[in-house]
């Protein structure tokens, strides 16, 4: 790190809003989401891994989904909720460095595995003669693993240039937390140059992820739409769910980084949307929607209340 960088030591955090009352109903919202989230997510993998009726290849990655939901949730969120209490909303420079590490790093472990969630509903419903000798076990650890490592790739690019941009004076972050968008406009260079690395290295991929992902659903609904059936409008409903969490998951993170120099509140807007709304979606969608999941829970409410009547637990 050169010398430039060192002038600034921290980073204040301007938050959504300098109003007391507005301040107060953030912490109460953002309270019952992070909450929820946690407990939600915790008990979709709970029953995943309780429930031997849920060992199979898309429940193993929706289970992994759940995790790395809970964690997109847990990087900024307490934080944020910290903040609201104390009022000291500032961050280290290596604390903001930090957390862009994690968000990218969490964002695009997500996006490769919702591509691999995609592939699984895709052969499931295309390909049903294919599907037990394409997704196995082992293809499925796989996907889970790429989806890191390609994940920790992203996050190291964005974090070597971040600590390669000079520092010299601002230190006002106009969000909540840490993000390029943000950060690099205070860096002391020209900017248009830095917006176009932004539309290169993380706006064009989440762009091109999600159509591929589109273009495989609109496959799947075709292929859905040819069959009438109890198992097709299951199918139906499973890979709704699917796609309403990768719209609303792509949609804001194309549009800040294909856009990395529009209006800081819109960014607020949707940065709040992918950080602390969309890692509920899961569970809510998935429980509410989901018979298999909805039937595993009330079997394992019954575990737990009756305990001497449980039978022991299968892992997948």
């Amino acid at each position: 790190m050169d010398a430039a960088n060192k002038s600034v030591s921290e980073f204040v955090l301007l938050g959504l809003s300098n109003s007391w009352e507005l301040q107060l109903f953030f912490f109460i919202v953002f309270s019952l989401f992070y909450v929820a989230t946690m407990v939600g997510n915790s008990l979709i993998v709970i029953t995943v891994i309780a429930d031997s009726h849920l060992h199979s290849p898309m429940y193993f990655l929706l289970t992994n989904l759940s995790i790395i939901d809970m964690s997109l949730a847990s990087f900024t969120t307490p934080k944020m909720i910290a903040d609201y209490l104390t009022g000291h909303k500032t961050i280290s420079f290596d604390g903001c460095i930090t957390q862009i590490f994690f968000l990218h790093l969490f964002t695009g472990t997500e996006i490769i595995l919702l591509m691999a969630m995609s592939l699984d509903r895709y052969i499931a419903i295309c390909k049903p003669l294919r599907y037990t000798s394409v997704i196995r076990p082992w293809v499925c650890a796989a996907l889970v693993v790429a989806s890191w490592v390609v994940g920790v790739m992203h996050s190291m690019s964005q974090v070597i240039f971040a600590l390669t941009l000079p520092f010299c004076g601002p230190n006002e972050v106009d969000s909540f937390f840490c993000d390029l968008p943000v950060v690099f406009q205070l860096a002391c260079v020209d900017t248009y140059v830095l917006g176009l690395f932004m539309i290169s290295t993380s706006g064009i991929i989440a762009l091109s992820c999600f159509i591929l992902l589109f273009n495989s659903y609109v496959i799947v609904f075709v292929t859905i739409k040819h069959h009438s059936s109890k198992g097709s409008s299951k199918a139906l409903s499973t890979c709704t769910a699917h796609f309403i969490v990768v719209f609303m998951f792509f949609g804001p993170c194309i549009f800040i980084y294909m856009w990395p120099l529009n209006s800081f509140l819109t960014d607020k807007i949707l940065s709040v949307f992918y950080t602390i709304f969309t890692p509920i979606l899961n569970p809510v969608i998935y429980t509410l929607r989901n018979q298999e999941v909805k039937t595993a829970m009330r079997k394992l409410k019954k575990r737990l209340l009756n305990p001497n009547k449980t039978t022991p637990w299968h892992y997948f």
